[in-house]
């Protein structure tokens, strides 16, 4: 009995003694971190022990979230986050968190600086033929500029009235809750003035970017040729602070929904494949990887043919830690991140397809390069009808579609609504010459806003993964961009430079644009020979009977 007792006494002190060493262990680091505190501040702040560079973020997983995330229900704490650091697969991966800043601070800041050193080599071999270009660019002409001169580039839209605007400015703008409510946007200095002004009576001038570019969409483009809100909403992508970040739902790749600071909102895909990877010869056209260079690779074009139905994009640089995972709510996002073999942060999200741990989006060590698509009008605000491409591909391996295998088809389709009147039919030959330059054969459906009905422009959607009635505005710009001194690699190069992750596209990719055009060309040729070239090229440049159109369509 007496033997017992003693058993239990000593199993009773080993067990104290554990508790007392486990909480000296977990007190220890905040005791470090209040001396260390103390002794910086005793100092002047002139002995910062801290491995990290100023303005750069440590590379701990145990960094907790902000307090009123942290304290939320369902939220990991900090001893799970402790545990993504198993993915690490180094030796010392077992140790808390803490401990493991002791042992690898040193480790860790020389090999960041390393990896930041090879990494700013490589783009910066790239970025330095980027800035040279820029500067010889401002020196010299600008082909660009010449180009948005020309006649070709000048035509006015017919007379807007109400109801070939998307937005009434007086009162639809009202139904954005955050714009109805907040004047954070309106110029510093005018706090009185705002707060004697109603949110509905606050002029265009004063709204965000984003909400001026939603105002002046209308029937026939989604912005104006010179509009300058274009260029500031660029910008904004690029340099707003990100507030919040979620996934987009469907989809077989990842695309994340990011939102500013002035409650503007962008889709963002990131970089999967270097600039210089080539899509196998095997692969089918609905496995490709897609590609956030082509994003804003067609953004740029669409505007050089000046179709302007593409959403403003722009590259950005993004610190996965800080702008992705410590602001995002999306749970089932934030457990995908864990750190890789080469001490790099990594997620990969959840989608249909490229969305596991061998198609992870690893950033150097923690940034992330990706395009930025300003979003359109909220669908409650600004209905949009979804059409299925008549000559969408079969996404099948061994079928083909139906127009490669009927030669009847066209005809069929020029007698089916919407494509038997208006010029639906002809903005689909724009939409394809455009996929054809970029080199897409993604494009299974399009869009158009409702409000405007069949007589209305395609919106170029999903530009991503980069038949023959035209207009004669677009075939005459097609010939101006083949000419040397407007050659349609030239104009893109130049249009591209502005992009803060120049160069966006290589010379080999720039190369290929000019030898598709000269292949649009070639078939518009053969075509005109054949079949007239009224029959081929219909006029929009001037006023024509509504007869023309169908005669013009029967030689197709």
């Amino acid at each position: 009995m007496i033997l017992f007792r003693k058993f239990r006494v000593l199993i009773l002190m080993v067990f104290l003694v554990a508790c007392t060493m486990h909480i000296m262990i977990d007190l220890l680091p905040k005791l470090e971190k209040r001396a260390a505190g103390s002794s910086s501040s005793a100092g002047g702040g002139g002995g910062c022990s801290c491995a990290h560079t100023p303005g750069e973020e440590p590379r701990s997983w145990a960094k907790q979230r902000p307090r009123a995330a942290a304290s939320e229900p369902g939220w990991p704490n900090k001893h799970s986050l402790r545990l993504l650091q198993d993915f690490s697969n180094e030796p010392n991966s077992n140790l808390t968190s803490h401990s493991l800043e002791k042992v690898t601070e040193r480790a860790e800041s020389e090999k960041r600086v390393r990896q930041l050193q090879l990494g700013s080599e490589e783009r910066g071999l790239m970025r330095d033929a980027a800035s040279g270009q820029k500067q010889r660019a401002g020196q010299g002409s600008s082909r660009l500029k010449a180009l948005y001169e020309h006649p070709l580039y000048k035509p006015d839209l017919p007379h807007l009235s109400e109801d070939d605007s998307l937005f009434n400015l007086n009162s639809d703008v009202r139904f954005y809750p955050k714009a109805a409510r907040q004047q954070e946007w309106h110029n510093e200095g005018n706090a009185e003035e705002e707060e004697d002004s109603p949110a509905g009576e606050a002029t265009g001038e004063s709204y965000p970017n984003w909400l001026r570019f939603h105002i002046g969409i209308n029937r026939y483009e989604l912005y104006s040729r010179h509009n300058p809100v274009i260029g500031a909403l660029l910008k904004d992508l690029v340099s707003q602070k990100i507030t919040s970040v979620a996934m987009k739902s469907g989809g077989t790749q990842l695309k994340l929904i990011m939102s500013f600071q002035n409650y503007g909102q962008a889709l963002f895909k990131p970089m999967k494949q270097t600039r210089e990877q080539e899509t196998p010869p095997d692969f089918f056209y609905f496995s490709d990887f897609e590609r956030h260079n082509a994003e804003i690779a067609a953004f740029h074009l669409d505007r050089i043919l000046d179709f302007r139905r593409v959403p403003p994009v722009a590259g950005r640089l993004v610190n996965m830690t800080r702008e992705i995972r410590d602001v995002t709510r999306d749970k089932k996002l934030w457990r995908t991140f864990f750190v890789s073999p080469a001490n790099n942060i990594c997620f990969y999200g959840e989608c249909s397809y490229y969305c596991s741990t061998e198609h992870a989006l690893c950033g150097k060590p923690d940034q992330i390069e990706g395009s930025l698509a300003a979003f359109l009008p909220d669908l409650t605000l600004a209905k949009r009808k979804t059409w299925r491409n008549p000559w969408r591909r079969s996404y099948h391996k061994r079928k083909k579609a139906e127009w490669e295998v009927d030669p009847d088809y066209c005809d069929e389709v020029k007698q089916t609504p919407p494509y038997d009147r208006g010029t639906r039919l002809l903005d689909i030959m724009d939409m394809t010459i455009f996929d054809f330059l970029m080199g897409n054969m993604d494009r299974h459906h399009y869009e158009t806003f409702e409000k405007f009905g069949n007589e209305t422009f395609i919106i170029h959607l999903d530009n991503g993964r980069g038949q023959i009635n035209l207009k004669r505005s677009t075939y005459l710009r097609l010939q101006l961009l083949a000419k040397e001194e407007f050659k349609l690699s030239s104009l893109m190069e130049e249009s591209l430079l502005q992009d803060q992750l120049a160069p966006i596209l290589i010379r080999p990719h720039l190369e290929a644009m000019d030898r598709r055009l000269r292949l649009v060309l070639k078939v518009l040729a053969d075509c005109a020979e054949k079949e007239g070239f009224l029959s081929v090229v219909e006029n929009d440049l001037e006023g024509q009977p509504s007869s023309h159109h169908h005669q013009a369509h029967r030689g197709r």
